[in-house]
């Protein structure tokens, strides 16, 4: 009994034995090197795993730039630039700084812009709204203001104004992109923030033709092209009856603003223009001495004339009263005095 209990111990043991030999072996061929700095690089990222970097994670992000061992294309958009700088230090490689961006809502069709003919009653999400109607005010490209880009934002970022129903942005925006890809309408798209946060953008998206788009909406493009003509930098395009202004070329010159008929062309962070005067001011002109005096003499000799002209006038009525009177005969009273005596 003994010896079969140290059989079996014995040979369980050489199995073990030997499996363990083939197991190294088969790690050691089919080993995955992994580069240490991956983890230096995941630990300066900020770990917030939104996928804005066109990435799984920050993981599969640091795995990705270090084994491109270049810097170009690549950009974390929550970090910024001072993260950038940081994976850059170690790595031992420039960093690339990327102008930062943030999203925008290209869609002004609010409840007073774009009033609703409809009612809708259903699936509070705008992926599922979208598969069966066009919207409450009639255009079919406008935002359905339900809040898919709301719930899909982890910074709280972007909110549906109850009043308008139209998202707004914040300045916790750090265009994860998680939004833009949220929107069933692709109405959010990420645009530089601009100098000063100043940005100027078409706030339509709408192909309709002029007529049936500003039917649905008052302030929709209507593809006049008074924008196109006006851009002196050629940073606006006409495509599909609409406006779209490139913001790598835009210099917020703010002339498309001022052209737009229906005010669908945004402008964020300016200040307000100062009205010009109706009309233009003329500094008066200096005084001429010389003209002035000769003015005067002038003016002075015309009222001697009316004077002296005034006073003829006036002894010439004397005259014509005088002859006009019936004259007293002086022998009358002469005559009755001697009557009397």
């Amino acid at each position: 009994m003994n010896e079969v209990i140290l059989y079996a111990v014995g040979s369980l043991g050489t199995l073990s034995i030997v499996a363990a030999i083939i197991l190294y072996f088969v790690a050691q061929k089919f080993k995955v090197f992994e580069d240490p700095r991956i983890d230096d690089v995941e630990e300066i990222l900020p770990s917030a795993n939104c996928g804005g970097c066109g990435y799984a994670g920050c993981r599969a992000f640091a795995e990705a730039i270090v084994k491109a061992g270049d810097m170009e294309g690549f950009n974390c958009p929550v970090g910024g630039s001072d993260v950038m700088v940081d994976v850059g230090k170690a790595l031992g490689l420039e960093a690339v700084i990327a102008e930062p961006l943030i999203a925008v809502v290209r869609c002004a069709g609010t409840v007073v812009n774009s009033p609703a003919k409809v009612k809708y009653d259903g699936i509070s999400s705008c992926a599922a709204a979208a598969t069966i109607y066009s919207g409450e005010g009639g255009c079919s490209f406008g935002c359905l203001g339900l809040g898919d880009c709301e719930l899909s934002c982890d910074f709280d970022a972007i909110h549906v104004n109850p009043k308008t129903m139209i998202p707004e942005v914040t300045s916790n925006c750090v265009a994860c992109n998680a939004c833009v890809i949220a929107c069933p309408k692709d109405i959010i798209e990420l645009r530089n923030v601009g100098k000063k946060e100043r940005r100027i953008f078409v706030s339509c998206v709408n192909e309709e033709k002029g007529a049936p788009a500003k039917k649905n909406c008052a302030v929709a493009c209507i593809g006049c092209s008074k924008c196109f003509k006006v851009c002196p930098f050629d940073a606006i395009e006409m495509k599909n009856n609409r406006a779209y202004i490139d913001y790598e070329k835009c210099k917020l010159c703010r002339k498309c603003v001022t052209v737009c008929p229906t005010d669908a062309i945004h402008e964020i962070n300016f200040p307000l223009k100062k009205l010009k005067p109706t009309e233009d001011k003329v500094a008066p002109k200096k005084a001429d001495p010389k003209k002035e005096t000769v003015e005067a003499t002038v003016d002075l000799t015309a009222n001697l004339k009316v004077e002296k002209k005034s006073t003829e006038d006036k002894k010439e009525s004397v005259v014509k009263k005088n002859a006009e009177a019936p004259q007293e005969n002086p022998e009358a009273p002469a005559k009755e005095n001697k009557k009397e005596a």
